[in-house]
Protein backbone atom coordinates (compact mmCIF):
# COMPACT_ATOMS: atom_id res chain seq x y z
CA UNK A 1 0.00 0.00 0.00
CA UNK A 2 1.35 3.41 -0.92
CA UNK A 3 1.35 6.41 1.33
CA UNK A 4 -0.61 9.55 0.61
CA UNK A 5 0.76 12.13 -1.78
CA UNK A 6 1.10 14.78 0.91
CA UNK A 7 3.02 12.43 3.20
CA UNK A 8 5.42 11.62 0.38
CA UNK A 9 5.98 15.30 -0.32
CA UNK A 10 6.59 16.06 3.37
CA UNK A 11 9.60 13.69 3.27
CA UNK A 12 11.30 15.60 0.45
CA UNK A 13 14.52 17.57 0.87
CA UNK A 14 13.03 20.94 -0.06
CA UNK A 15 10.52 20.62 2.81
CA UNK A 16 13.39 20.10 5.25
CA UNK A 17 15.11 23.10 3.69
CA UNK A 18 11.99 25.22 4.19
CA UNK A 19 11.88 24.22 7.86
CA UNK A 20 15.61 24.97 8.16
CA UNK A 21 15.03 28.46 6.75
CA UNK A 22 12.72 29.08 9.71
CA UNK A 23 9.37 29.03 7.95
CA UNK A 24 6.36 28.17 10.08
CA UNK A 25 4.89 24.67 9.72
CA UNK A 26 1.64 26.16 8.41
CA UNK A 27 3.46 28.06 5.67
CA UNK A 28 5.57 25.05 4.74
CA UNK A 29 2.52 22.81 4.39
CA UNK A 30 0.27 25.29 2.57
CA UNK A 31 2.84 27.03 0.38
CA UNK A 32 5.31 24.24 -0.43
CA UNK A 33 3.97 20.77 0.30
CA UNK A 34 0.30 21.04 -0.63
CA UNK A 35 0.94 22.66 -3.99
CA UNK A 36 3.26 19.86 -5.04
CA UNK A 37 0.95 17.17 -3.68
CA UNK A 38 -2.04 18.42 -5.68
CA UNK A 39 -0.74 17.39 -9.13
CA UNK A 40 -1.65 13.70 -8.79
CA UNK A 41 -4.97 14.66 -7.21
CA UNK A 42 -5.87 16.86 -10.19
CA UNK A 43 -4.90 14.05 -12.55
CA UNK A 44 -7.09 11.55 -10.69
CA UNK A 45 -10.12 13.83 -10.46
CA UNK A 46 -10.08 14.81 -14.13
CA UNK A 47 -9.59 11.14 -15.02
CA UNK A 48 -12.67 10.27 -13.00
CA UNK A 49 -14.75 12.76 -14.97
CA UNK A 50 -13.57 11.18 -18.21
CA UNK A 51 -14.48 7.73 -16.87
CA UNK A 52 -17.92 8.98 -15.86
CA UNK A 53 -18.54 10.29 -19.34
CA UNK A 54 -17.39 7.04 -20.95
CA UNK A 55 -19.39 4.95 -18.45
CA UNK A 56 -22.56 6.88 -19.27
CA UNK A 57 -22.78 5.04 -22.58
CA UNK A 58 -23.06 1.67 -20.85
CA UNK A 59 -25.28 2.78 -17.98
CA UNK A 60 -27.75 4.56 -20.23
CA UNK A 61 -28.01 1.57 -22.54
CA UNK A 62 -28.40 -0.98 -19.74
CA UNK A 63 -31.02 0.99 -17.77
CA UNK A 64 -32.73 2.47 -20.84
CA UNK A 65 -32.11 6.06 -19.75
CA UNK A 66 -32.43 8.71 -22.41
CA UNK A 67 -29.11 10.40 -22.97
CA UNK A 68 -26.22 10.75 -25.37
CA UNK A 69 -24.94 7.28 -24.53
CA UNK A 70 -28.16 5.49 -25.43
CA UNK A 71 -28.61 7.63 -28.54
CA UNK A 72 -25.08 6.76 -29.68
CA UNK A 73 -25.44 3.03 -29.08
CA UNK A 74 -28.84 2.97 -30.81
CA UNK A 75 -27.38 4.89 -33.75
CA UNK A 76 -24.51 2.40 -33.98
CA UNK A 77 -26.96 -0.50 -34.05
CA UNK A 78 -28.98 1.19 -36.82
CA UNK A 79 -25.86 2.36 -38.73
CA UNK A 80 -26.99 5.98 -38.44
CA UNK A 81 -23.58 7.51 -39.04
CA UNK A 82 -24.48 11.23 -38.85
CA UNK A 83 -25.86 10.73 -35.33
CA UNK A 84 -22.77 8.72 -34.36
CA UNK A 85 -20.48 11.44 -35.71
CA UNK A 86 -22.43 14.11 -33.84
CA UNK A 87 -22.33 12.24 -30.53
CA UNK A 88 -18.63 11.50 -30.94
CA UNK A 89 -18.05 15.19 -31.65
CA UNK A 90 -19.93 16.22 -28.50
CA UNK A 91 -18.22 13.58 -26.36
CA UNK A 92 -14.76 14.49 -27.64
CA UNK A 93 -15.51 18.15 -26.93
CA UNK A 94 -16.20 17.27 -23.29
CA UNK A 95 -12.98 15.22 -23.10
CA UNK A 96 -11.02 18.15 -24.50
CA UNK A 97 -12.61 20.59 -22.05
CA UNK A 98 -11.78 18.26 -19.14
CA UNK A 99 -8.16 17.98 -20.33
CA UNK A 100 -7.90 21.75 -20.76
CA UNK A 101 -9.30 22.27 -17.28
CA UNK A 102 -6.70 19.87 -15.88
CA UNK A 103 -3.90 21.75 -17.65
CA UNK A 104 -5.15 25.09 -16.36
CA UNK A 105 -5.35 23.72 -12.82
CA UNK A 106 -1.79 22.40 -13.11
CA UNK A 107 -0.60 25.90 -14.01
CA UNK A 108 -2.60 27.43 -11.18
CA UNK A 109 -1.28 25.02 -8.55
CA UNK A 110 2.31 24.50 -9.68
CA UNK A 111 4.21 27.53 -11.00
CA UNK A 112 6.81 25.28 -12.65
CA UNK A 113 4.19 24.19 -15.18
CA UNK A 114 3.33 27.70 -16.37
CA UNK A 115 4.47 28.73 -19.82
CA UNK A 116 6.53 31.88 -19.92
CA UNK A 117 6.59 33.92 -23.11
Amino acid sequence: MTRGALLDVLDQDYIRTAYAKGLSPRRVVWKHALRNALNPVITAITGWFAELLAGAFFVEKIFYWKGIGKVTVDALEELDFPVVMGSVLISSFFFIVIGLLADLLYGLVDPRVRISA
